[in-house]
């Protein structure tokens, strides 16, 4: 197995395994991951965090080996399904974390861009190379990398191929924090600033921001309004309203 899900407190931890590879994706790993992710799915968790094994990386993207010598419908039905397991990472009913303990580059760096939040260590490299390989990125990098840092940065940072220090990661908007040392602890206290509050009203904020990115400003709010709607039909939101009139911390059961 190349792909470890444990719980660790309220929490799912899932963590990518082939240390030796410095955790690269390979097909066999997105097979599991689609699979612990319906794990994650039927599971009570409260956020779901994703590192990698070892100190050196996270994940330094695609196994290359496996690239060569594919024709390209090979290629496109395997895009395409590694795009769709990708972006389960961000579209689960509770908020997910990707916390960078090294290397991040290509499709590891495309799956922690999946993820609704990114911490790294400072000692984190960050990048999307495949231009030096000939290629671009195809889970997804070209399309959330720009919604993060904006279309100049993305440009630069796609098109150079260049690796992005954790200090100016930061400071673009491609990682949310930085964490000195204990990078699972780091991720715990974050998803607690979230986690105790109700997954659906979490899930609906996160459609509703999400948006904002591709609708203009009028049917952005047409969508919001709707998705404000939904919320309000909730038990949490009767207990949210409830329990600030009567001044007491709220009990909400995600319903």
């Amino acid at each position: 197995m190349t792909v470890h899900l444990a719980q660790a407190e309220e929490f799912a931890l899932l963590t990518l395994d082939r240390p030796e590879a410095l955790n690269a994706l390979n097909f066999a790993m997105l097979r599991e991951l689609d699979d612990a992710l319906d794990e994650v799915e039927a599971g009570k968790s409260r956020a779901l965090l994703v590192t990698g094994a070892g100190d050196k990386a996270f994940c330094a993207g695609a196994d290359i080996r496996e690239l060569l010598g594919r024709s390209l419908a090979q290629q496109r039905r395997d895009a395409a399904r590694g795009q769709r397991i990708v972006s389960r990472f961000g579209r689960l009913r509770m908020p997910s974390f990707a916390l960078i303990n090294g290397y991040a580059f290509g499709g590891g760096l495309e799956l922690a861009l999946a993820c609704n939040f990114r911490l790294a260590l400072r000692t984190a490299r960050l990048g999307l190379p495949e231009i030096k390989l000939g290629l671009i990125p195809g889970y997804g990098g070209t399309q959330r990398l720009p919604r993060l840092v904006g279309e100049a940065r993305a440009l630069d940072i796609v098109m150079t191929g260049r690796t992005v220090m954790a200090d100016e990661a930061e400071r673009i908007g491609l990682v949310n924090r930085l964490a000195d040392n204990d990078l699972i602890a780091a991720g715990k206290a974050f998803a607690r600033e979230m986690s105790g509050y109700g997954l659906p009203a979490l899930a609906l904020a996160r459609d509703a921001v999400a948006r904002a990115l591709d609708l203009p400003l009028d049917e952005g709010l047409k969508a919001e309004a709707e998705l404000n709607t939904l919320a309000f039909q909730t038990a949490d939101a009767t207990e949210g309203m409830e329990a600030f009139l009567a001044k007491r911390k709220p009990v909400f059961r995600d319903e």
